[in-house]
């Protein structure tokens, strides 16, 4: 069973093509960068796979842990139940300011509680002590009782991983987690990533900009250009003729660095093609 799997999706917004019969599959417990340029599709791709977003008409599939996400263009009846399995890591956190810390983690357990503890967010002993282990394992246990608002871009990022802990994830979709923060900020926060990785043998799919953290990071790079899948392989099969073309644009020049220097990519090889 693939902890992922896409089938001949497609995606049209108006006359763009936004994604163009994407096949791609993850295995549980890997650790995926997907890269490419600004509208290249990712940000697309992974709505999709948490069913925010249908297909167009009678495009493809979409599973999560075998489940039914999507099929046809039509989101299945279940998605609530199959969303449980995702966590889900917004480039802008995704936290509410005036809870704290701790409540915002706990919200992870909301599908598995009574509605009239959700309503009210009454939480146990035992479920308050799951998301005081889950901060600590990111770092910020020491933050639990402050506001969100109160707390670095950095910090709320890994409390956005944590509430993926306790929510008892076996897929993690991270969307730009590290785009607005700082090079220090970026380091800690992949290496929770890295961690939720191996140590709970989640999958993860990450997107990012920078390259050079995709290549430190993950055993393995997918790209995305006009809406398709153009690379799904090794980061050392990467070269930086295709990565020159990857990003084209002048305004993505940027995306080959992340506030440290630039990586040093093998000579030149064939381009391992999307199957």
């Amino acid at each position: 069973m693939q902890a992922i799997s896409v089938t001949s999706l497609s995606k049209t917004f108006g006359k763009r093509r936004a994604l163009d019969d994407v096949s791609l599959t993850l295995a549980p417990g890997e650790m995926v960068a997907l890269i490419g340029a600004s509208g290249s599709g990712k940000s697309t791709l992974l709505r999709h796979l948490s069913g925010f977003v249908a297909g167009d008409a009678g495009s493809g599939e979409v599973r999560i842990m075998g489940e039914l996400v999507q099929k046809n263009g039509r989101i299945a009846k279940n998605v609530r139940r199959v969303r449980s399995h995702i966590g889900f890591v917004f480039q802008q956190f995704n936290l509410v300011g005036r809870l704290t810390l701790l409540t915002n983690v706990l919200t992870g357990q909301l599908h598995r509680i009574p509605t009239h503890r959700s309503i009210f967010k009454l939480f146990t002993r035992e479920e308050r002590a799951l998301g005081l282990k889950a901060l600590a394992e990111v770092g910020i246990d020491d933050y639990a009782f402050q506001r969100a608002s109160t707390l670095s871009g950095g910090q709320q990022q890994r409390a956005a991983i944590a509430r993926a802990l306790v929510q008892g994830a076996k897929v993690v979709l991270a969307d730009e987690p590290i785009a607005s923060l700082d090079p220090e900020s970026s380091r800690k926060v992949m290496e929770m990533l890295t961690r939720v990785n191996r140590d709970h043998g989640c999958a993860v799919l990450v997107s990012l900009h920078q390259v050079d953290v995709a290549i430190k990071y993950c055993q393995r790079v997918v790209a995305m250009r006009d809406g398709k899948v153009v690379f799904d392989g090794s980061p050392a099969a990467l070269n930086t003729a295709f990565l020159q073309e990857l990003y084209s644009s002048e305004a993505e020049a940027v995306a080959f660095t992340s506030g440290v220097p630039t990586p040093r990519f093998p000579e030149p090889v064939a381009i391992q093609a999307a199957a």
